[in-house]
Order: structure tokens, then C-alpha cells, then sequence
């Protein structure tokens, strides 16, 4: 099972970035797939959380309105579109899987299952 995530780098404040996050060697139909973020020196937070049917969609107040989570079940792949990016959006951002039921436990780390590998995003002002 592993998640690739892509898509990072370096954007200045204002800008905006997609993220793509592949999974592969299992059927992630029927998974909740989130982004979380950890920003140098502090704990990793909640960005974004999509339900298996892409119905269900939840973000973090910190991001709403200018980051937009979406999925494409046929090829397993879960997007994370950033705009009004801000320096303080810097941080290694993480895709990651899980079977959660209760949307309630979406933005807790721990109920997920599967994490990809990061990818960084430097916003400079």
C-alpha cells in the first residue's frame, strides 16, 4: 500500500499550488482520504478531508474558502487545490487514507490509516 504525494514547491504569497496524492496496491474506493500538514516546529494539523464518495467534504477553518479537497475514485487519486496561499500555509503536506465512519473523526490523525510520504510547500511573502 503506499500513497505518493505530488505537487509541492516553492510559491509566493498569493499563489497557488495543487497537490495530487496517488494510491496504489489496494481499492481506496471505499476510503476517506485527507491532507494534514506539519509546519517546522509544530504538531501536525487537519487541512482537508473527503469521504469515499466525494460527497462529504471538510476543511479546516484556517483553509476554508481558499483550499478545495476533491477525489477521483477510477484511478485513486486525491487532490488538494490551494489558493491565496499565505507563509504561514508553509509546511510538508501529508495524503492520507483510512476507513473512518464518523465524519466527527475526520480531522484526527490517528483514525487514519495509510500516509504518503509528504510533499513541501514554501509560500514567501
Amino acid at each position: 500500500v503506499q500513497l505518493q504525494a505530488s505537487g509541492g514547491g516553492p510559491v509566493q504569497a498569493g499563489g497557488s499550488l495543487r497537490l495530487s496524492c496517488i494510491a496504489s496496491g489496494c481499492d481506496f474506493s471505499r476510503a476517506v482520504m485527507g491532507w494534514f500538514r506539519q509546519a517546522p516546529g509544530k504538531e501536525r494539523e487537519f487541512v482537508a478531508a473527503i469521504s469515499w464518495s466525494g460527497g462529504g467534504k471538510y476543511s479546516a477553518d484556517i483553509v476554508k474558502g481558499r483550499f478545495t479537497i476533491s477525489r477521483t475514485n477510477a484511478n485513486n487519486t486525491v487532490y488538494l487545490q490551494m489558493s491565496s496561499l499565505k507563509p504561514e500555509d508553509t509546511a510538508v503536506y501529508y495524503c492520507t487514507a483510512g476507513e473512518i465512519l464518523d465524519y466527527r473523526d475526520y480531522p484526527l490523525a490517528g483514525r487514519y490509516h495509510y500516509w504518503g510520504q509528504g510533499t513541501e510547500v514554501t509560500v514567501s511573502s
